[in-house]
């Protein structure tokens, strides 16, 4: 019993944070992105691909969270992504508190879309609010189609599931229709895409995404 009164006072401390972030984001008119996938899903690869769009349109940046090394961080910079990295040191997610400093810096340089590259775990990182107004889950058809009903969490709270690697879909046996099955069911609303960074499939519908996003985030900040 200790133990769960304990979690649940980190969590409620960690998302009353959040929440200040996200206020502070919606004032200054920047969309927060909080990306979370399994390891190896694409997070990084879709991130290259956005900025090939985004880039001298909208100043884009991004907080890019693993264990340990700065690997994808460096891949990001090499895109042309300004990106801070976060190494956790063992913790498999990203925490508010941790974001502090680089997203203040972000929104005073006047960024308009942060991306939180998140901490590769579909299990921790749904708990913990990071101050976004959009959170992207990613699932990859390498994974297999079965995951969603294995990590319900991740899926019920996001507000856009990626299906990515489409190109690999008919070479790993992925049931496509099954998975967006089991996604409709724990989130009834939710939008669905087709990617694949390598392609280049579907990522335009992602851009599109995006932008529609952020000028509805931009017009809800001005009505409030």
């Amino acid at each position: 019993m200790k133990t769960k009164i304990v979690k649940r006072s980190v969590l409620e401390e960690n998302n009353r944070l959040a929440a200040r972030l996200c206020e502070m984001a919606r004032h200054t008119g920047c969309l927060v992105v909080n990306i979370m996938s399994s390891p190896g899903s694409g997070k990084t690869a879709l991130l290259e691909r956005t900025a090939e769009y985004l880039n001298g349109r909208y100043r884009i940046g991004c907080i890019a969270g693993d264990v340990e090394t700065v690997r994808d961080a460096q891949r990001l910079q090499k895109a042309g992504i300004p990106t801070v990295p976060i190494t956790t040191g063992g913790a498999c997610h990203l925490e508010a508190r941790m974001l502090i400093q680089p997203l203040q810096q972000m929104l005073d340089d006047g960024f308009q879309f942060v991306f939180i590259e998140n901490v590769g775990n579909l299990i921790c990182p749904s708990s913990y609010e990071l101050g976004e107004s959009l959170r992207v889950v990613l699932l990859s058809t390498t994974e297999g189609h079965d995951k969603p009903k294995k990590y319900p969490r991740a899926f019920h709270k996001a507000h856009l599931v990626v299906i990515s690697k489409m190109d690999l879909v008919k070479v790993v046996d992925f049931d496509l229709e099954a998975a967006q099955q089991e996604i409709r069911e724990l989130n009834p609303g939710v939008s669905i895409l087709h990617l694949s960074a390598a392609t280049g499939e579907g990522v335009k519908d992602w851009i599109t995404f995006l932008e529609r996003t952020h000028e509805q985030f931009i017009q809800s900040a001005k009505a409030n």
